[in-house]
């Protein structure tokens, strides 16, 4: 894959992208079914929608988008409700009341009757099988906005944001801190595929999935597994943390803070990690918990610019797989 440099604004009106064929009318359940050529150009077609967003206002007229929601959501929801809106469909949100995924009617069912009424699903679940069960019975495409396996619109964003600050995604390290859960799984399948190198520091017994690391090593991605934060930081680009409870997981919450507690990513950690080091977080953020403050509101925090840019790259995500 050619070398993935941000391309300057001033240059979008002679730039153009030809969508790769694949991309069409498919799922995005998992970053892992992406190639590089695909998600290069997303990341690309993110940017030229960011850059003129007027361009697209009725592209997708009189399409609609189901929402299924089984876990609460700030980000997530609008990127994809404002996302679709602005290019001109029609968004509707079906929480746990109106669908009882599962529970109500078989998925299967659910996903072929959505399919007769609506142009393209978004699923954010607690269970990964729930997303490739949708995806296995629909018609239409089905993007997992979120499982307990992967977040990987949320990875694209983050990889979107790492470009526009960076310039490039050439020879960029990742620090990922904390617990090796769902986000951490998407950004290991990205690296892999776009050549950025990955160390991941998680308490023992709290590592990312052994089948994706394996499976990111296979295709030549550089990712190391470490139980030492300061280890992991040293000389990185990004230190990156999350919750250390995520959603489904509250029986846990007493027992995480203390195995987690030497993660946290403050002041002296990113001093180990060097003065170009910058700081992300997918949010909700706990403040005092996985971070402190001072880092949280430091002018080395792009945790906003990150929530921004999941609009932009769902925008992208839309385009690519419905226009």
């Amino acid at each position: 894959m050619r070398n993935l440099k941000i391309v300057p604004t001033s240059d979008f009106e002679a730039f153009s992208l030809t969508r790769p064929a694949t991309l069409a009318h498919r799922h995005l359940t998992s970053l892992h079914e992406l190639t590089p050529p695909e998600i290069e150009y997303l990341l690309l077609l993110a940017q030229q929608v960011k850059a003129a967003p007027g361009s697209y206002k009725q592209v997708l007229a009189g399409k609609t988008l189901a929402m299924l929601l089984e876990k609460p959501s700030l980000r997530t929801r609008l990127a994809f409700e404002l996302g679709f809106t602005h290019l001109g469909g029609q968004a509707i949100y079906l929480g746990p009341d109106e669908i009882g995924l599962g529970k109500r009617e078989a998925n299967r069912d659910l996903a072929r009757n959505l399919s007769r009424f609506v142009d393209v699903i978004m699923a954010r679940v607690y269970l990964h099988q729930t997303v490739i069960e949708l995806a296995d019975y629909a018609s239409v495409p089905v993007i997992n906005a979120l499982s307990d396996f992967e977040h990987p619109c949320r990875a694209l964003g983050d990889y979107l944001t790492i470009l526009e600050r960076k310039g490039t995604l050439e020879n960029v390290t990742i620090a990922w801190v904390g617990d090796g859960n769902n986000v951490a799984h998407s950004l290991i399948y990205g690296a892999a595929r776009l050549g950025v190198r990955m160390r991941v520091a998680t308490p023992p017994g709290y590592e990312p999935d052994r089948s994706v690391v394996a499976d990111a090593k296979r295709e030549g991605g550089d990712i190391i597994l470490t139980h030492d934060p300061t280890e992991a930081v040293a000389g990185a680009d990004v230190v990156y943390t999350d919750v250390w409870t995520s959603m489904g997981y509250e029986h846990e919450a007493e027992t995480r803070q203390s195995i987690f507690r030497p993660y946290q990513v403050n002041s002296r950690l990113m001093r180990a990690a060097g003065p170009k080091a910058l700081f992300m977080h997918c949010q909700p953020a706990r403040r005092g918990e996985e971070m402190t403050d001072d880092v949280m509101d430091s002018p080395r925090s792009i945790v906003y610019d990150q929530a921004e840019n999941g609009l932009h790259i769902m925008k992208a995500v839309f385009l690519a797989l419905l226009s």
